[in-house]
């Protein structure tokens, strides 16, 4: 089954630092697609006059920037660790990408943008792979704030500079924040616009930030830093807008620009032999590949038949009968590809099937809880998905983060009760909810026994036709909505079950185009779709569960709200240790678990991947990614060795 959309950690605009893997799967296309809209455009209030420090305050100067605890880089870093550092420079990887592309504007909320349509726009500081948190100056050199963190100053570097040559300044920092505040996803503006005003100008090179008073300042250093930047005087000069699709791509600084396209075919960009950044530490044996070419297929079926012919050369897999049954082809077996599943040390997205709570039939908790016990995850994984998988229960899945199987205790405990107004009383009592077990049948009579007295009490009473119907003689009805041949197979037997329970269930396959229109205006049931957790404090966190952006935010596929969970994500963002962290992502799982939006399915904590056995790693790979388009390399002797084999077109 495929791994469904993943979203990043901060106040949500995926504009990544580095072409990041997890953008060349099928998640790319539609997270690209939901990114910014045409919205009204907002005046910008201005910071205070003098918002310096009182000269009693020390300021901090840095080259990185932590959540929790210290960098683990210092400042005279000379390379990554993770990073082989003589990675030779060349050759070309490609990979695929679903459905078409009408556009190279990632922002645009009108048509589809082409994969990896960021890849030339970088951040004013940047993540690394092994170590979650932090983040380290990237077209900013330093950053200067107090001990109050009421302000924020970022240093640019000097040398940085578009893909034209023109310097990057402080000015373009500004322009390129004040846009995304007129024509933003509205989620994302109405986060934003809460806690900073729009920056200051210093000089050329350094930009302020200035929070707003009686906002917790934790995260908003981090918030700023993941600002990307892009180029004040191409906009000027072209009129180009952030709400219109365009196949002209945004001026930024990355490594990459884009080299050709033929639309709906293929997309390649080249490695920019005067990219600015390249001898940065930070930088150093990263982007080796001198080409990155994307192959558009109309889906996984299609692209991996595409990949045994050898028309593109990396697939990261996220089918479990795909990875179980479909690579006995002659490459594999004559060494050519590889096949592997490298450790996975990131939480799992919490993948499951979601319910629009905006539905008057799912606003029942039981409702939602008896629909949910149709779905057998024992007898679909054993069946469909060939054993791969491990069920889901925690949204903090796969770590210690998560709420333990005992009633809560400790701090935790205090936590909810500073919350328990707003909660069921049984969470601060009992276990945690875990996801109900199945037996091998695909029915499982107890758990339809179960559910349908859960509908009775509901109201939802069965007729003479089986069928349930309330008291105004509504019928019990839900779509399952989804673009993905591989979802169907999943689907049709948890529509099965439903339509034993009485439900009238059903299971509708659309073209990308229209889901991505569906989902965006939340036009839907149900859909198989994933919420994202954090390892460190994150204000994104608002964005996909908090209560002021439920109606609308596309992060926030539920529409979930609860005042106590608002209340403990504030307390989740304003952690300044681990303890504190832990207990409040553990309290929150519980009344995440509790109101059961989601029914959860499934989790796997490797990679799995397959290439043709021509591209290299370092020995050990970090833990949170995978890095094939960042830091691996091409070995051009084994390259010229598979074509002569015939391996290769």
């Amino acid at each position: 089954m495929p791994t469904p959309r993943r979203h990043p950690h901060r106040a949500v605009l995926p504009v990544p630092a580095r072409p990041s893997p997890r953008l060349a799967v099928r998640t790319l296309a539609l997270m690209l697609a939901l990114m910014l809209g045409a919205v009204p455009a907002l005046a910008q209030d201005a910071p205070p006059s003098t918002p310096a420090a009182d000269g009693t305050e020390t300021v901090i100067k840095t080259h990185a920037f932590s959540e929790l605890g210290q960098p683990k880089y210092p400042a005279d870093f000379q390379r990554l660790d993770y990073v082989n550092p003589d990675a030779p420079k060349g050759g070309e990887i490609s990979i695929w990408a679903p459905g078409t592309f009408d556009s190279f504007n990632p922002f645009t909320r009108k048509g589809r943008a082409g994969a990896l349509a960021t890849i030339n726009i970088e951040r004013l500081m940047t993540d690394v792979a092994d170590e979650p948190g932090t983040s380290y100056g990237l077209i900013a050199e330093s950053l200067e704030y107090p001990e109050s963190e009421d302000w924020v100053i970022f240093n640019l570097r000097p040398e940085a500079h578009f893909t034209d040559g023109t310097p990057v300044t402080a000015e373009d920092v500004k322009f390129t924040f004040d846009l995304l505040m007129e024509q933003a996803l509205p989620s994302y503006r109405e986060a934003i616009k809460k806690l900073v005003y729009s920056p200051e100008v210093l000089d050329t090179y350094r930009i302020k930030f200035t929070f707003k008073p009686d906002v917790p300042r934790d995260g908003l250093i981090s918030q700023m830093g993941s600002n990307p930047v892009m180029s004040k005087a191409w906009f000027e000069k072209t009129g180009a807008r952030l709400d219109e699709s365009s196949l002209t791509p945004i001026m930024g600084t990355g490594p990459y620009v884009l080299d050709s396209y033929d639309i709906n075919r293929r997309i390649v960009y080249k490695r920019d032999p005067d990219y600015w950044g390249k001898d940065l530490p930070i930088n150093i044996g990263r982007y080796n590949f001198d080409r990155i070419r994307v192959e558009y297929f109309a889906d996984s079926i299609a692209a991996l038949e595409g990949f045994k012919s050898g028309a593109y050369t990396f697939r990261e897999e996220d089918s479990s009968k795909t990875w179980a049954t479909g690579y006995d082809f002659p490459a594999v077996a004559e060494g050519w590809v590889k096949k592997d599943e490298p450790h996975d040390g990131n939480l799992p997205p919490d993948s499951g099937w979601i319910f629009n709570l905006a539905r008057p039939q799912f606003q029942d908790l039981r409702v939602r809880r008896a629909i949910g016990l149709m779905y057998n995850f024992e007898w679909t994984n054993e069946t469909l998905q060939f054993g791969l998988f491990k069920q889901r229960s925690s949204f903090w899945e796969n770590s210690d983060l998560g709420a333990p199987d005992a009633p809560p205790e400790g701090r935790e405990l205090e936590l909810l009760q500073e919350v328990a107004d707003h909660i069921d009383p049984a969470i601060l009592t009992e276990p945690p909810m875990k996801a109900h077990t199945s037996g091998d049948r695909q029915l499982d009579r107890r758990n339809l026994r179960q559910a349908s007295q859960l509908l009775d009490e509901a109201g939802w009473v069965a007729g003479d036709d089986g069928m349930r119907r309330n008291a105004d003689g509504q019928m019990l009805r839900l779509e399952i909505l989804d673009d993905s041949p591989v979802t169907e197979r999943i689907a049709l037997p948890f529509v099965d079950n439903l339509r034993a329970l009485g439900v009238d269930a059903s299971f509708s396959r659309v073209d990308p185009s229209q889901f991505t229109n569906r989902r965006r205006a939340r036009d839907y049931d149900m859909i198989l779709a994933s919420y994202q957790t954090n390892l460190v404090p994150g204000l994104g966190m608002q964005q996909r569960f908090g209560s002021a952006d439920a109606e609308y935010s596309l992060f926030n596929p539920a529409g979930f709200a609860n005042e106590g969970a608002d209340i403990l994500m504030r307390h989740l963002v304003s952690a300044k240790s681990e303890d504190e962290f832990r207990a409040a992502t553990r309290a929150l799982d519980r009344i995440f678990r509790h109101a059961y939006f989601v029914v959860p399915t499934w989790y796997k904590d490797v990679h799995w991947v397959a290439y043709f056995d021509m591209y290299r790693h370092p020995d050990a790979l970090p833990p949170y990614d995978l890095g094939y388009l960042d830091f691996w390399w091409y070995d051009a002797d084994r390259a010229a060795e598979l074509r002569a084999a015939g391996a290769l077109r």
